[in-house]
């Protein structure tokens, strides 16, 4: 939600979509992470199913490297089985479609018969929401969900959904606030004609009903992609916001991102010992 006191948000601006070509930095890291976690000396002494949510225009090959990173570890991570991350703008769907859970009001001068898809993300929600419960109930334990950008978002939908089949979110450069409306991608929603504005309003209600397993929201700056203001958690309870010096692109690959889901992991296996010996 937005705060009062602080600067109204708007989308990165042109100069730090420049910076993102740091991106690449992060990438050529990727080696050396992988290498130093394979003779990490760190044991983990709880089973944890992690699940791992790509942005948007990408699949899980996107997180190929941070699953590789974590079975080093002794995690057992794998993608979200649900192909390509695009918005729900690729699903055959209307507002009509989707649960009552949203309780979605109708944009203004809504017409079915020229339904822009602005309830895309929703709708792939949805199905996010089905997969992750039925993983859950096959590793017969709750799951971490790891995401980012917009597969951030829908992580954190599915925790909010999902209070025993989630015991933790991790995030890093999500659209909390207003979906893409302070993002890059903004202008090529608007060229669809959806309203960024009842998106917002949509989200901002849909925030009511809070989250109360631990969130690690890692956010930067100067992402050039999604402004770091709408990546900060301030609603929910149990939530620790940190700031990284990254790149929107390079996130997954960054270094002293790795580092922060390391740790986040080893307190939820520290927490799940100790709750097994009460």
């Amino acid at each position: 939600m937005k705060d009062s006191k602080t600067k109204p948000l708007k989308p990165p601006s042109l100069l730090s979509l420049l910076f993102e070509s740091r991106a690449f930095f992060d990438m050529a890291s990727v080696p050396g992470s992988l290498l130093r976690s394979k003779f990490s000396s760190s044991t983990v002494e709880a089973a944890l199913p992690v699940i791992m949510f790509p942005g948007f225009g990408s699949d899980e090959r996107s997180m190929k490297a941070l699953g590789y990173y974590l079975r080093n570890l002794g995690y057992y991570a794998e993608g979200w089985g649900l192909g390509l991350n695009l918005a729900g703008i690729d699903l055959e769907h209307t507002l009509e479609d989707l649960s009552a859970i949203w309780e979605l009001e109708t944009p203004d001068n809504y017409d079915p018969s020229n339904y822009k898809g602005e309830g895309g993300v929703p709708f792939l929600c949805e199905k996010a929401i089905a997969r992750v419960k039925e993983r859950s109930e096959q590793f017969g334990s709750p799951v971490v969900l790891i995401g980012w950008s917009l597969g951030g978002f829908l992580a954190r939908e599915c925790a909010r959904e999902l209070s025993t089949e989630v015991t933790q979110v991790i995030t890093f450069g999500a659209p909390i606030i207003g979906g893409p409306k302070y993002s890059r991608a903004a202008s090529a929603f608007k060229a669809k004609g959806q309203d960024l504005d009842w998106i917002e309003r949509s989200i901002e209600k849909r925030n009511n009903k809070l989250i109360n397993q631990p969130i690690t929201s890692i956010y930067s700056k100067s992402d050039g992609i999604v402004a770091a203001g709408a990546a900060i958690d301030t609603v929910n309870p149990n939530v620790k916001n940190i700031e990284v010096n990254a790149a929107h692109l390079g996130m997954g690959f960054n270094r002293k991102i790795w580092k922060i889901i390391k740790q986040s992991l080893n307190d939820e296996c520290k927490a799940r010992i100790k709750l097994a010996t009460v």
